[in-house]
């Protein structure tokens, strides 16, 4: 609109000197033309045509701007505006001021050969200038909004990335570990109801248990970030890793840590004694926790090691798969390690070093 005012000035500024109707109609085709051609050089969405005719465009705009001031004289000079800001947005600098300088010099010799006086030709001068240096500041003004809209869009679509593989991380480490306790738990009901019934009452309920923290898991997961006790998350898997009648050793000696710290991890158990349940025929399960450097270090390396691995899985990452990818990503989030891999005979080893109290932020809820 802004540009359309100054050209609609200078057409009722043609029509003020009373011209012929050609040359009135020569005049507001022209004007209809360069506002054709200044849209091509100023509004967004525009970049392949300047790429591809910028050269041509700013060339009829120049013959567009200057032939109409052999009929009508410097009243059409104004126009000269328009060109001297497209020098700008079209011309790689320094050129593109050299190129304004001779726009807005030209304008003024114009209307000092036409025999205006020097007051109005300061005026058009001025004007010229003026003009230019607006439509250069709208246009890189409007560009850089449409680019801070379609940065903004961009931001939404990461944002929403993130939270969907946030929500299917924490759905796999949830569900995985959940789901082998259930079915474990309920091999093992299976095989003691007829034997032993008391003890088979005893499982169902903490079949049921496991059931509702599941749910209670999974709501958690669409609410956003949740917190997991280290000291529980190792009692649960000492039970299901008893249930599957494997022997487990636990034994933590880390000391307090910051709650991010104990969710991740909480979160490297959970998925590791899901591993084992799944992956191996492990016989036998170590989980530890403690100070690298002494009681008081301010390093937590955590230890899951158990025996009987699966030949394709001893070599941690190689398969792709998600569950130690996961873990991986949530440990380095908060500035940590993780390492998998075969360790001695049949024994896998997966380790997790991160530090004490850590000052990465918890992931934003949806």
């Amino acid at each position: 609109m802004v540009l359309f005012g100054f050209v609609l000035i200078a057409v009722l500024n043609v029509i003020g000197q009373d011209p012929a109707p050609w040359l009135l109609t020569a005049c507001v085709a022209s004007s209809a033309v360069l506002v054709t051609l200044q849209a091509v050089h100023s509004a967004p969405g525009t970049e392949r045509l300047r790429e591809r005719y910028g050269l041509w465009t700013l060339s009829l705009q120049a013959v567009l701007t200057y032939v109409p001031m052999l009929f009508v004289g410097s009243t059409w000079g104004g126009m000269g505006g328009f060109l001297a800001g497209s020098c700008l947005l079209l011309i790689a600098a320094p050129v593109c001021w050299v190129a304004f300088g001779t726009v807005v010099a030209v304008t003024g010799l114009a209307a000092v050969l036409e025999g205006t006086d020097w007051v109005d030709s300061s005026y058009l001068v001025v004007s010229t200038v003026l003009t230019g240096l607006i439509v250069y500041g709208l246009t890189r003004l409007s560009n850089l909004v449409t680019e801070v809209y379609q940065a903004r869009e961009e931001l939404a679509e990461m944002a929403v990335h993130r939270e969907r593989l946030r929500f299917a991380r924490d759905l796999h480490d949830l569900l995985g570990f959940g789901l082998s306790a259930i079915t474990l738990k309920s091999e093992l009901t299976i095989r003691l109801v007829a034997t032993r019934p008391e003890r088979a009452r005893e499982e169902l309920a903490a079949i049921l248990q496991i059931s509702r923290q599941a749910l209670a898991d999974v709501r958690s997961v669409a609410r956003g970030y949740r917190e997991m006790s280290l000291a529980a998350e190792a009692a649960s898997a000492e039970d299901v890793l008893t249930a599957a009648e494997i022997d487990a050793r636990i034994d933590l000696d880390c000391g307090p840590v910051s709650a991010q710290v104990g969710t991740v991890l909480a979160t490297v158990i959970r998925e590791g004694v899901t591993n084992v349940l799944r992956h191996s025929k492990a016989q036998h399960c170590v989980i530890e926790a403690g100070a690298v450097d002494g009681p008081g270090g301010g390093l937590i390396r955590l230890l899951l090691a158990n025996d009987g691995a699966d030949e394709t899985r001893r070599t941690g990452f190689q398969d792709g798969g998600s569950g130690l990818g996961n873990l991986r990503t949530r440990v380095e989030e908060i500035g940590g390690t993780l390492t998998a891999g075969a360790a001695e005979e049949d024994w896998f080893r997966l380790v997790a070093e991160v530090s004490r109290v850590t000052t990465a932020q918890p992931p934003a809820a949806a």
